[in-house]
């Protein structure tokens, strides 16, 4: 087993191998990376002892265990000169067709993280484990949501994202070997609560003693009942600012589709004759456009016939007239009806939800967990429940599944009485 060794705020690590003492430096870091890099070290030591691992040739143990475990292969200059600003720019052009917008707006993001740590100018091909944990030790001092520190899972998320363009960067020549992540330190996390509904929240808060971030922790809970939701259509429907909302809103609710989902949904995905919509997915198969259909309930049919009836015109479902800044319509453009986007799409959901009760709700993706929970609640067949939203993995019903209070009681009830 490795140790470590710290004098006047440098460490240094030492180990033995095949019966001899050795040696090295890792500077004067923080103690949580020298921890890291102990805990990575005593891994590969182990690694090879077990015989799962080979030091390459013209490595030493020394530069084996320093380096990351890395082959010294020789770095060319275009290695050797990649920034990570020219990383960042790389990947995103690379990917602009192949990623959602919502994905390249979140890979943006976390590069800019990245930058604003490390820097735009750092030589990628230098990145060490000691640089990703000084990485992970800052972020999880800056400022999340409510009032709390940011949170674990959120750094493991960035750090997934530089994996993920590490990776391919390395498939296309820009960088060596494998991202040195392996033993990064994360700060402890708490588990986030359970899925609940709005009276088992109500109660809790009720009680008193949560802080801002834990009562606003449980509303990211919330799921609705199926009354619950046609009582929060209703309100929507007396509420909207723009015709478009209310239909988009039961669209949502009655198909469990997703927010981008729904922004992309065309007037033609409509079969009132067959009574089913098709839904476009880009989640469901990486690298592959894919669609699902989903059978049109009687209320969301009505719904629609009367929104298509004033249509705006254009292809897309879900859109508004394409006004000028002074709110007519621009000229030559009557009859097209502009595509929303996320932003537009949210901003006017957040309007409409007012002051009262409602303002709750997180956005337009409590509803999906709400369809699938009523589903799911009325026994409906968990093939069919994962054909409709598009699940494929017990992770993913296990996240949206959720099972009323009162129908687990009546199951306990009818076996115990």
């Amino acid at each position: 087993m490795a140790t470590l060794q710290e004098r006047e705020g440098n460490y240094r690590i030492l180990f033995r191998y095949q019966g001899r003492q050795f040696n090295f430096s890792i500077g004067a870091v923080e103690s949580a990376e020298a921890e890291a890099k102990l805990g990575q070290v005593n891994l590969f030591l182990l690694r090879l002892s077990q015989r799962l691992a080979v030091i390459p040739p013209g490595m030493t143990i020394v530069e084996y265990l320093k380096f990351d475990g890395r082959p010294l292969a020789p770095e060319t200059p275009e290695i050797k000169n990649v920034k990570l600003s020219s990383l960042k720019a790389k990947y995103l052009e690379a990917n602009r067709e192949a990623l959602e917008r919502t994905t390249l707006d979140c890979v943006r993001t976390h590069f800019r993280h990245f930058e604003n740590v490390l820097g735009s100018s750092f030589a990628i091909s230098s990145l060490t484990l000691a640089d990703l944990q000084e990485y992970v030790n800052k972020r999880s001092k800056a400022e999340g949501k409510n009032g709390r520190k940011l949170s674990a899972t959120t750094i493991k998320k960035e750090i997934q994202t530089l994996r993920t363009a590490w990776r391919w960067a390395e498939r296309h020549g820009l960088v060596a070997g494998l991202l040195p992540n392996d033993g990064l330190r994360y700060p402890r996390t708490d588990e986030k609560p359970p899925f609940m509904t709005r009276k088992e929240i109500e109660r809790l808060v009720a009680v008193g003693g949560l802080t801002e971030a834990e009562i606003a922790d449980l509303w990211h809970s919330l799921y609705l009942t199926v009354d619950e939701v046609s009582a929060f259509l209703k309100h929507i429907k007396q509420h909207s600012l723009q015709s478009f909302l209310y239909p988009a809103v039961c669209f949502v609710a009655h198909t469990g589709a997703r927010r981008s989902e729904m922004l992309r949904a065309r007037v033609t995905d409509v079969d009132f004759a067959a009574k089913r919509i098709t839904i476009h997915e880009k989640k469901r198969v990486q690298g592959k456009n894919t669609t699902r259909r989903v059978p049109l309930t009687p209320f969301l049919e009505g719904v629609l016939k009367d929104w298509i009836a004033e249509h705006p015109g254009g292809p897309f479902l879900f859109c508004q007239e394409d006004l000028s800044r002074n709110g007519t319509v621009r000229p030559g453009k009557s009859g097209s009806g502009s595509q929303l986007n996320r932003g537009k799409a949210y901003d006017h959901f957040c309007r409409a939800l007012g002051k009262g009760k409602w303002k709750v709700i997180a956005g337009f993706h409590v509803l999906r967990h709400s369809f699938i929970s009523a589903l799911a609640n009325k026994a409906v067949d968990q093939r069919l429940i994962d054909e409709f939203v598009g699940h494929q993995t017990e992770a993913q019903r296990r996240r949206y599944r959720h099972i009323y209070p009162s129908v687990a009681q009546n199951a306990l009830a009818s076996v115990f009485g």
